[in-house]
């Protein structure tokens, strides 16, 4: 049963996308500005995700919840201000603890600073007093860089773009990742479409490339206004995204492999389908060492376009992996709109620690 909540949440509004109901947030105007709950009722579309062995709720939600508090403190366009719109344009976070996907999250939302062309907020997501996560965001102002820039950007794989339209072509719908694990149960808010990791045989694990495509599922209700569109792609960024130093390593990652004699068995449908995924694109001629834990510590997101970011729509994610060492691991993950545009670039370091084998016990 859900835990105690300040506040009864509204039921999902139909007229909404599945995310957009996830990521909803309720302001508590009655305790101080600024503060909203991810508030919990009956129905698991409030509910978020807690990622079978891990320790916490999906971070993915947490960021993007975190970016829609934040957003709902940038002023309005109006006369005072010349009409100025921002925009997000990058936000660090740090996992600090694991959330407990029991009862409800509080997000404090502080004000730092609003200047001419950047607004600056900082968010902390709190359980129970203690802060599980925080933030710092910008966001600058459009048509703030004058009338002659510079650009460049990644292009995107054409050869990316050729296996999206055989998957597309095949099925009317593409497969979810899991449904469950997307944060409502047998219906997940976003789409994806794995791809085989490029340069998979290399004994270069840094050329090595994971990639997938995604979107949210449905239509975003405000498709032309970015606010809606973003904390989805936040949501999103997250997916297998520190899990990329296990794939371009050949990593075994779940507790119920053939390893790990004596502990259960039973697979939910949404871990098999994972570990099946995990198995198509391991090297079958190396030997599989095992992840004793893996978590992530932190995450940036750069929104490098944030008016042609539609999340509804299919975007290409692509991960590398730069190093690892130490029992921590680094991501890079760049996100084209499906026209082509670098519209995102995220970094996240991760624990990855594996299994130690167990000493012998003395007979003494």
């Amino acid at each position: 049963m859900p835990g105690p909540t300040l506040i009864r949440a509204p039921p999902p509004d139909p007229a909404k996308s599945v995310i957009e109901n996830v990521l909803e947030l309720t302001p508590l105007t009655s305790v101080a500005p600024d503060i909203f709950t991810n508030t919990r009722s009956l129905t698991r579309t409030r509910e978020l995700w807690h990622p079978p062995g891990a320790r916490g709720v999906y971070g993915g939600a947490v960021i993007a919840q975190c970016l829609s508090a934040a957003q709902q403190s940038i002023p309005s366009p109006s006369p005072f201000n010349g009409h100025a719109v921002f925009l997000i344009h990058s936000m660090h976070c740090y996992f600090v603890l694991a959330g407990d996907a029991t009862i409800p999250i509080v997000y404090y939302v502080e004000r730092v600073r609003d200047g001419k062309s950047f607004i600056t907020r900082t968010v902390q997501a709190r359980q129970k007093g203690k802060c599980i996560f925080t933030t710092t965001l910008s966001f600058m102002r459009e048509a703030s860089a004058g009338q002659r820039t510079i650009d460049h950007g990644w292009n995107m794989s054409e050869e990316a773009v050729a296996r999206l339209n055989v998957a597309l072509g095949e099925q009317d719908t593409a497969s979810d990742i899991d449904a469950e694990a997307l944060g409502v149960q047998g219906y997940g808010p976003f789409e994806s479409i794995r791809l085989p990791i490029e340069n998979n045989t290399s004994s270069d694990i840094q050329t090595k490339k994971t990639r997938q495509w995604i979107k949210a599922r449905g239509r975003i209700s405000s498709t032309d206004k970015p606010e809606f569109h973003l904390p989805a792609l936040a949501y999103m960024s997250d997916s297998y995204f520190i899990g990329t130093v296990a794939r371009v390593h050949n990593l075994w990652r779940f507790s119920s492999s053939g390893n790990d004699r004596g502990r259960a068995k039973t697979k939910s449908p949404s871990m098999a389908k994972m570990e099946d995924e995990e198995n198509s694109d391991a090297d079958k001629e190396r030997p599989r060492a095992s992840i004793g834990m893996m978590v992530s510590l932190d995450h940036t997101i750069y929104f490098h376009r944030p008016r042609e970011i539609k999340a509804d729509e299919w975007m290409l994610s692509e991960n590398e992996s730069p190093w690892s060492g130490d029992g921590r691991g680094l991501v890079f993950q760049r996100i084209w709109n499906r026209n082509g545009v670098l519209v995102a670039t995220c970094v996240q370091e991760g624990l990855v620690r594996l299994a130690q084998d167990e000493l012998p016990k003395s007979k003494l």
